[in-house]
C-alpha cells in the first residue's frame, strides 16, 4: 500500500487511540440512491444539535474496485461537528458494454446522482445544503475534481425532484487524483502513463492515443482540466511523489505531474487553490484536514 494511505491510516488510528472512539458505525448504512446494488452509501451524523457540513467522500480504486468503509477524516470530521456520507457506485466492470457511451460515465453519473440524492436529504438529515465539500483519492479525487468543476447538473424541468438538485461542491479535497483523461496530455506530463483506456473500455493504450480526436467530445466532458472554470470551488491536491514533467514516473497514476499539470489551468482561470507534494514550497495547510476545517467550518 502506498505510504500516503499508511500516513492516513496511521493518523486516523493515532486520533481514534487519543479520542478513546472506535471506528464509528454509519448512523444509516446502505441506502439506496439508485435501483442498482452499488448505488448505496452510508450517512454518518456529526453529534449536536442544529444543521451540520458535510464531506461527500468517494472511494478510489481505478473505477474498477473499492468500497464505502472507513472513510478518509471519519474521526475527525465528527469530532469538529461535520457529518459524512461514504459512497459506493457502479464500477466499469457494472457498465453498459455499449460503447458509445463511456464505461467511466456511469462512474460519474452515479456521483453526481449520489451527492444530489444527499442534499435532497438535507432537512432530514440536518446537513447544511451549501456546504458539502468532497473528498477522496486517486479516482475518487478524480470524481470528486469533475463534480466540483463540471457545470451543475441540477434540472430543474425534471419530473424527479432528486434531479432538481444541485451537484456543486464547496470545496474538494483529493489525494493523488488523475487530472485529466486526453491521453496524449497525459503521456506529455508523464512520458510512461498507461492508464486511462480502459475508462473507454479500449484494449490499450495505443488505440486510446489512436481514437484521440474521435474520442475527444468525452474526453472534454470528463477531463478535470478541461472543465475547470473560474467560477469552480478552492481545491487541495496532494500527491506522495515529487513532479518531473515529461519524465516517468514510479506510480504513473498517481504521479504528482498530474496535480503539476492542473496547477497550470487553475492559474489561468483563478481557481484557489493548494497543491502539495514531496518537495513542494510551503502551502497554507501542511495538516490537509485544516483545509476542509477552513472551507467547511
Amino acid at each position: 500500500m502506498r505510504s500516503f494511505f499508511i500516513l492516513l491510516t496511521s493518523v486516523a488510528f493515532t486520533f481514534r487511540l487519543a479520542s478513546g472512539a472506535e471506528q464509528a458505525k454509519p448512523t444509516h448504512a446502505d441506502v439506496a440512491y439508485g435501483g442498482h446494488p452499488k448505488q448505496v452509501l452510508d450517512f454518518y451524523q456529526a453529534p449536536g444539535e442544529g444543521i451540520h457540513p458535510l464531506l461527500f467522500f468517494i472511494h478510489g480504486g481505478g473505477w474498477m474496485s473499492g468500497d464505502k468503509a472507513n472513510p478518509d477524516f471519519l474521526p475527525q470530521c465528527l469530532q469538529a461537528g461535520i457529518s459524512v456520507v461514504s459512497i459506493n457506485y457502479r464500477l466499469i466492470p457494472d457498465a453498459s458494454p455499449d460503447k458509445q457511451i463511456p464505461a467511466v460515465k456511469t462512474c460519474l453519473d452515479d456521483c453526481a446522482r449520489a451527492l444530489q440524492f444527499v442534499r435532497s436529504q438535507a432537512h432530514e438529515w440536518q446537513i447544511d445544503p451549501t456546504r458539502i465539500g468532497g473528498c477522496g483519492g486517486s479516482a475518487g479525487g478524480f470524481n470528486c475534481l469533475w463534480l466540483a468543476f463540471h457545470p451543475d447538473l441540477a434540472d430543474p424541468q425534471s419530473s424527479d425532484p432528486i434531479a432538481h438538485e444541485s451537484t456543486r461542491l464547496s470545496c474538494v479535497l483529493a489525494f493523488v487524483p488523475q487530472t485529466s483523461l486526453d491521453p496524449q496530455q497525459m503521456r506529455d506530463w508523464i512520458s510512461n502513463n498507461d492508464y486511462g483506456h480502459h475508462a473507454f473500455l479500449l484494449p490499450s493504450y495505443q488505440e486510446f492515443i489512436n481514437r484521440r480526436q474521435e474520442l475527444m467530445p468525452w474526453i472534454q466532458k470528463f477531463s478535470p482540466y478541461e472543465l475547470a472554470t473560474s467560477d469552480d470551488p478552492p481545491v487541495y491536491l496532494f500527491y506522495d511523489s515529487a513532479p518531473a514533467m515529461g519524465k516517468e514516473a514510479k506510480d504513473p497514476p498517481h504521479s504528482a505531474n498530474f496535480g503539476v499539470g492542473l496547477e497550470k489551468k487553475l492559474n489561468e482561470v483563478g481557481i484557489p487553490y493548494e497543491l502539495n507534494y514531496i518537495g513542494a514550497p510551503p502551502v497554507k495547510h501542511p495538516d490537509l484536514f485544516g483545509f476542509l476545517l477552513e472551507h467547511l467550518k
